[in-house]
């Protein structure tokens, strides 16, 4: 069995992580990952140790890779190539009769939203790749509104998995840096569907002097949220820190007292796991299946998502535990049900069974 993943290359944060993290357990000689253009993917790739190849194309849309794609898949002889992410997806269903392969796809994110505040091209896009999801063979969403959402499409049940992202856990945690302020770290794209904006808002209205926040990512919406930050007088007690490495990142958490999310759409976030895996209790809107993960108050705190008042309430309540000394244990608590439910292992066992039972019914 040979297995091709391919991405468009320029992928960072969550995207990246789960690739490079999924690959990084199988053989070499059984499976490999194609980019279409140099980046971070295939950057990290190389350093796991996984069979990487790129075609060098750095237009997003340059139709000559269809070729150049044909030509890889063919001469590998491939049983399965795999996607991520839209543009992957769009140029395999492209390529039609000219591969013999299986082609699968994983869905990292809500396909309605994946093009959204682009206008007429966005729309466009959008449909495309709807149309060019329901030409998969097979599809692994990543949570189950995503599931959901592609049933909507009249996508059969049977040509649909739900898997869970998963990480390797560290056999023990950072020890924690002492430090006298509340030290929140949200790690995600400066994208409107991240919903810094909210955020921003609630602590502000919140008036909590010893909190801070730490903004890890950029995007489209830095300037706005950097002008938001400053009408709002939060410059003393919010930082962007830009684009970190996850090594970087790591090294935050044994100065943070909680993760935030407040996405109003996700999937099942690796950057939740990740936290967990530094015993870094989270605060998350109730959104794609991280309420699995969050399955109990013990383990974190959950808001309505877009809802400030909500938000506020429970990022209270997570100060008041920090003040009383609990909100620790909290993290202490996610780390053990983690650990437990939601390892690597688990979701590439899941997939690769899948590709066996796919191989064995074509």
């Amino acid at each position: 069995m040979k297995i091709l993943h391919i991405n468009a290359g320029l992928e960072n944060g969550g995207g990246l992580t789960h690739i490079v993290s999924l690959l990084s357990g199988w053989d070499s000689r059984q499976v490999s990952l194609l980019t279409f253009a140099e980046g971070p993917v295939a950057k990290a790739a190389r350093a796991a140790g996984i069979d990487t190849h790129v075609l060098h194309f750095q237009r997003r849309y340059n139709l000559g890779i269809l070729k150049a794609l044909a030509q890889f898949i063919n001469a590998g002889h491939y049983d399965i190539v795999h996607a991520h992410g839209a543009r992957a997806v769009l140029f395999l269903r492209m390529l039609g009769h000219r591969v013999h392969c299986l082609k699968v796809a994983t869905v990292h994110s809500d396909p309605l939203l994946d093009f959204m505040d682009r206008g007429l091209p966005g729309k466009i896009f959008t449909k495309l790749y709807i149309n060019s999801l329901r030409k998969m063979d097979y599809l692994f969403p990543v949570s189950t509104p995503f599931y959901q959402r592609l049933r909507q499409f009249g996508i059969p049940d049977d040509k649909l998995t739900v898997i869970r992202n998963g990480i390797n856990f560290s056999d023990t945690v950072p020890a924690k840096q002492v430090h006298h302020t509340f030290n929140m770290i949200y790690v995600a794209r400066l994208h409107p569907v991240k919903d810094h904006a909210l955020l921003l808002q609630t602590l502000a209205a919140a008036k909590l002097p010893d909190a801070r926040l730490l903004l890890v990512g950029d995007g489209p919406e830095r300037d706005k949220l950097q002008r938001m930050t400053t009408a709002l007088n939060l410059s003393n007690q919010v930082t962007f820190a830009g684009l970190q490495t996850p090594d970087q990142i790591n090294a935050e958490y044994p100065c943070m007292d909680l993760a935030v999310l407040t996405s109003i759409s996700e999937s099942f976030p690796l950057v939740l796991l990740e936290a967990a895996n530094a015993a870094v209790p989270v605060l998350s809107s109730w959104v794609g299946d991280v309420p699995k993960l969050i399955s109990h108050p013990d383990l974190g705190y959950l808001f309505k998502p877009g809802d400030g008042t909500d938000l506020q309430k429970q990022l209270e309540a997570a100060y008041r535990d920090w003040q009383h000394g609990t909100l620790a244990a909290k993290g202490t608590a996610l780390r053990a049900y983690a650990q437990t439910h939601f390892s690597l292992k688990q979701l590439q066992d899941q997939i690769w069974t899948r590709y066996q039972q796919l191989l064995g019914t074509h």
